[in-house]
């Protein structure tokens, strides 16, 4: 399976969206720290590796740990604003350490509504030089955005506008907004959409993209809102692919291993003929309105075939319906066995709280997964200091630009308490500077 894992490389941006859901936390990655997530990937034997963040580039050793996970014989990949990847000098040094592949995040073609979601003006030029610089250097591009109220009717504009002035761009990805975390859960007021607010622009971008031979990628989007190109759903490819997907989160989360994709569901989704092999509605804070769900009576099997026969990936080995029929069957079986252990572990460990059961005598293994083993960066004095000032100058800039900052929830455990870091921050002077 062509499995591809996340590193949050950095947890700090230069840009200031107000619906980000990775914020900045005073966890930070050395080069040794993050060798050590790349290894895993390798032993875990997946394809490649995605290094994001925050904004990655602000890493000194990003280019370093590009080249190790690139020697490792990872496939290497990057999701960027583009900022500093607009400098020709940057852009050259991350194509010699192996960079093969960069998602630059866009949200809009149209300058003033750019400015308003990044928190900053004059973003879509640094995009534009960073999206030509790539290619200059032999690293093909992406173009990731954000689906949210300020852009969800023009999406369609915004494609046929980089296809007009970049046409050497060949694959766009949309990730619908989770509006449960970070500054979108705080500021659903402003970047929260009704569903079906961008289905018809939606649904012209992807017919306008495969019209001209491109492709695409939908994530967080439930195929009653997207039906017509089912098989591009993320979601729904991981699904019939039986695919997983590990981030390794540089926050309080650590690792998180997602195998299963199910999100939300409702009573009509029962009816529809794609459920089995919908992500559902990715939706942890109940912001969207279940009742927009409708069941879609599409032929599941030609969606499964648009997949496991792609030409264009050649890591699922099985071609046939039959075969995949087969698979998936059996796939089903053993996540409904791992859903009924984790449901009863999970119950022997309520009541070991409640004093009911003596440690270690429940039906559960009580064992931590694999995952939870590794360590995802550090908190160190340092990275406390330079969150709690980056906290300083985010709530600044959240009051200039009429957001709310996100919920802090962040641990500093293990480094220094709050009023050291003060005393640290006076010592230095001034609170300006972005780390």
């Amino acid at each position: 399976m062509a499995n591809i894992g996340y590193i949050q490389v950095v947890r700090h941006c230069n840009h200031f969206c107000g619906f980000c859901s990775n914020p900045t936390t005073p966890y930070v990655h050395t080069f040794d720290t993050m060798k050590v997530l790349v290894d895993d990937f390798v032993s875990r034997d997946y394809f490649g590796v995605i290094l994001t963040g925050g904004e990655p580039t602000l890493h000194p050793e990003l280019p370093k740990i590009a080249g190790y996970a690139r020697d490792q014989g990872l496939h290497v990949r990057m999701i960027s604003n583009g900022w500093r990847m607009a400098d020709p000098e940057f852009a050259r040094q991350m194509g010699e350490a192996g960079l093969q592949h960069m998602h630059v995040s866009v949200y809009s073609h149209k300058p003033e509504v750019e400015a308003q979601l990044r928190g900053l003006p004059k973003t879509l030029p640094k995009a534009e030089a960073a999206v030509d610089n790539a290619h200059a250097n032999g690293i093909a591009v992406n173009i990731n955005c954000v689906i949210n109220r300020l852009n969800c009717d023009h999406l369609h504009e915004t494609i046929a506008w980089w296809i007009e002035r970049h046409p050497q761009v060949r694959h766009f990805v949309w990730n619908n907004l989770d509006p449960s975390m970070g500054r979108a859960e705080v500021n659903q007021d402003q970047f929260l959409h009704r569903l079906r607010d961008f289905e018809w622009s939606l649904a012209e971008a992807c017919r306008l993209l495969e019209r001209t031979g491109r492709t695409f990628r939908v994530e967080k989007v439930p195929l009653c809102f997207m039906a017509d190109f089912a098989w591009a759903s993320t979601e729904t490819r991981k699904i019939v692919k039986g695919e997983e997907r590990i981030v390794h989160f540089l926050d309080d989360k650590q690792t998180v291993r997602q195998t299963t994709w199910g999100h939300r569901y409702v009573d009509a989704c029962r009816h529809c003929s794609v459920q089995p092999i919908c992500g559902g509605l990715f939706d942890k804070g109940d912001a969207y309105d279940p009742d927009e769900l409708t069941p879609v009576f599409i032929d599941l099997d030609q969606v499964v075939q648009r997949i496991i026969q792609d030409p264009s990936d050649p890591s699922y080995t099985l071609r046939s319906l039959p075969a995949w029929k087969a698979d998936f069957m059996g796939r089903q079986r053993e996540a409904k066995q791992a859903a009924e252990r984790e449901v009863a572990r999970q119950q022997a460990l309520d009541a070991e709280r409640r004093g009911e059961r003596q440690p270690g005598t429940s039906g559960g293994s009580g064992r931590r997964p694999q995952d939870a083993n590794l360590k995802v960066g550090q908190v160190t004095a340092e990275g406390l200091r330079l969150f709690e000032r980056k906290r300083r100058i985010e709530g600044k800039q959240a009051e200039r630009h009429g957001v709310k900052l996100e919920t802090d929830r962040v641990t500093r455990k293990g480094a220094t308490t709050d009023a050291e870091a003060a005393r640290d921050e006076r010592g230095r002077g001034g609170d300006e500077a972005t780390p």
